[in-house]
C-alpha cells in the first residue's frame, strides 16, 4: 500500500521484500555503487537484505510510474538504547527530485523524531541530505588504505602463539568469543552470531586461507582441553584478482552488489582484527596486522584498505605506524537530542 505520493513517485513500507524486488534492489545498489564508488549500503545490511535473517527491518520503497524501484532506505528498529538506524539510496537517474528528502522525512517521522542515519563516504549525497534536514554528526569512521608495494615488516608474534588458517566447521565458536571480547564497545561487531558469521562465510569472496587465527600452544586453562584463540586476522579481497574477469562479469550482468566482484583493480581489506583482552599490548595485533597483509601480497594484490571508528585512537596509531594513512569517511548522524 501507497502511504504518499511524491508526484510521479509513491512510497510503499513493508517488512517482507519479495524476490523480485531484492532483485530489483541489486540492480538499484549496483548502479549507484559505479556512479558513487562506493557502496550506499553496508555490509551487514546488504547481506541480511538478500539472505535473510533481517525479520525486524522496515523497508522504504520509492517507485516511479513504471512502478520500478528508484529509491530505497532500511530501518532498522532493533537498538533500544540509540534508537532507530536507516541508509538511503537513490537511482543515480532520479536524483535531484526530492526523493531523497521525502524518504528521509518520512523515517524521522515513524521513528518518532529519533533517528540515526549512515552516509558512506565524505562525498555521499546522504551528507547533504543529513546536514540539510538538521542532522547532527554522530559517529565517524576512517577507510584507511596502504600501498602493497612498499616494504612490509616480517610479524614478530609473541612467545607462545601459533598461526594457522580458519578451520571450517571447527573453529567458529572459538571466533566468535574472541570477536565479542575484543569489540565490547562496537556492537554493530561485537554482537555478531552464528548466523552472522555462516551467511560471510557463505559469499563468494570467503576464504579460510585469509582468515588467519592465533592460537596458544598452551591453554590458560588446561584442565578443559580446548585450545584458546588470542586473536584472528580476517582479510578479505574485493573484486576478482583478474580485472579482465571482472570487467567480464560486469558487461555480462552477473555481477551483484556483495559479491567481491567489480569492474577495477582488487583491493585487499583488513576485514576484522581482532585481538583478546589479554593479549592486548603483547604485540600480536601488530603481527596478526602484519601476517594478513603478507598473505593479500601474495595473492598478487597491491593495495589494501580497512576501516576504523575514528575515535580508536590506539588502532589509528597502529595502522598509521604501518604506513595506513586515511582515504575517506563514513558518517553517522542523528537527529537533536531534546
Amino acid at each position: 500500500m501507497s502511504d504518499f505520493s511524491l508526484g510521479a513517485f509513491s512510497l510503499d513500507h513493508t517488512n517482507d521484500l519479495s524476490q523480485q524486488e531484492v532483485s530489483e534492489l541489486q540492480s538499484l545498489l549496483a548502479a549507484a555503487t559505479d556512479n558513487d564508488g562506493v557502496r550506499p549500503l553496508s555490509e551487514h545490511v546488504w547481506l541480511h537484505l538478500v539472505r535473510g535473517g533481517d525479520d525486524d527491518a522496515e523497508h522504504l520503497l520509492v517507485r516511479n510510474g513504471d512502478h520500478s524501484i528508484v529509491g530505497y532506505a532500511h530501518l532498522d528498529r532493533t537498538d533500544m538504547v540509540d534508537g532507530p538506524s536507516a541508509e538511503i539510496v537513490v537511482h543515480p537517474e532520479f536524483r535531484q527530485q526530492g526523493i531523497g528528502h521525502a524518504v528521509l522525512r518520512e523515517l524521522v517521522e515513524v521513528s518518532h523524531g529519533t533517528l540515526r542515519l549512515w552516509a558512506h563516504g565524505e562525498n555521499s549525497a546522504a551528507n547533504g541530505l543529513a546536514q540539510s534536514m538538521g542532522l547532527q554528526r554522530h559517529r565517524v569512521l576512517w577507510q584507511m588504505r596502504r600501498s602493497l608495494y612498499s616494504s612490509i615488516p616480517d610479524p614478530v608474534f609473541p612467545d607462545g602463539i601459533r598461526l594457522e588458517s580458519f578451520a571450517v566447521g571447527h573453529d567458529e565458536q572459538a571466533m566468535l568469543d574472541v570477536n565479542s571480547r575484543a569489540f565490547t564497545d562496537l556492537p554493530d561487531q561485537g554482537t555478531w552470531t552464528m548466523d552472522d558469521l555462516q551467511q560471510r562465510q557463505g559469499e563468494d569472496w570467503f576464504d579460510p586461507g585469509g582468515l588467519l587465527m592465533a592460537w596458544l600452544d598452551e591453554p590458560s586453562h588446561p584442565s578443559n582441553g580446548a585450545r584458546e584463540l588470542g586473536g584472528f586476522h580476517w582479510t578479505k579481497v574485493h573484486g576478482s584478482t583478474d580485472l579482465h574477469d571482472s570487467v567480464d562479469d560486469a558487461r555480462s550482468g552477473t555481477r551483484r552488489p556483495g559479491s567481491g566482484q567489480h569492474g577495477h583493480r582488487a583491493i585487499g581489506e583488513v576485514y576484522v582484527l581482532a585481538v583478546a583482552p589479554p593479549w592486548r599490548g603483547s604485540g600480536l595485533g601488530r603481527a596478526l596486522t602484519l601476517a594478513g597483509l603478507h598473505h593479500l601480497r601474495r595473492r598478487g594484490l597491491d593495495q589494501v584498505m580497512l576501516y576504523v571508528d575514528a575515535s580508536n585512537l590506539p588502532a589509528i596509531r597502529l595502522y598509521e605506524g604501518l604506513g595506513f594513512v586515511r582515504w575517506d569517511t563514513d558518517i553517522m548522524y542523528r537527529t537533536p537530542r531534546s
